[in-house]
């Protein structure tokens, strides 16, 4: 996002892009009938941002990468990232608890963007990261209330901030 390497800021653009399209869709599971034109919408959004930034990314593949020489760590973070995803939604599972599974796979998910921040010299991954964890736990209460899985509201909410977060790391990149 606030970042000097404009390869990066592209790519965080395109792929946050995709995974908002990906939590948009996984908020379809059992959304309020009210939700789902703003779901799709911002679907077709994240797809956009993604489309673009990727042509662009391609354009770009040339330039430098904060991630250069740091590839190895990458893949140590992204395994550690789906391993802990995959390991809770087993337990849950186990529990008869899946209906939790969004929220997990999403504190994870934010929770990885911290150390990503290092690997990607951008600060603002870890505030975002962080302020996702908050927000993520400030909605139990909420998710308890609510019958059935967890994925409308933590979907539109991983969606939502991503979409917001991958159009402030496009705005990066062109300026």
């Amino acid at each position: 996002m606030l970042t000097d390497f404009t390869r990066d800021a592209l790519f965080t653009t395109g792929w946050f892009g995709l995974m908002a399209v990906v939590w948009f869709g996984w908020a379809q599971e059992d959304p309020p009938t009210r939700w789902r034109a703003r779901l799709g919408a911002g679907s077709v959004l994240g797809l956009l941002l993604t489309a673009g930034a990727t042509v662009l990314v391609v354009q770009r593949w040339a330039d430098p990468s904060a991630l250069e020489g740091r590839y190895p760590w990458f893949g140590v973070l992204v395994a550690t990232e789906v391993l802990a995803a995959g390991i809770g939604c087993w337990v849950l599972a186990r529990r008869r608890e899946t209906r939790w599974m969004a929220w997990w796979v999403a504190l994870v998910v934010a929770l990885h963007f911290i150390p990503l921040a290092f690997l990607l010299d951008d600060p603002t991954l870890a505030v975002a990261g962080g302020a996702l964890a908050v927000v993520l736990g400030l909605l139990v209460p909420r998710l308890r209330r609510r019958p059935g899985p967890t994925s409308s509201v933590v979907g539109a909410v991983m969606g939502g901030s991503l979409l917001g977060l991958s159009a402030l790391a496009g705005a990066v990149a062109l300026v």
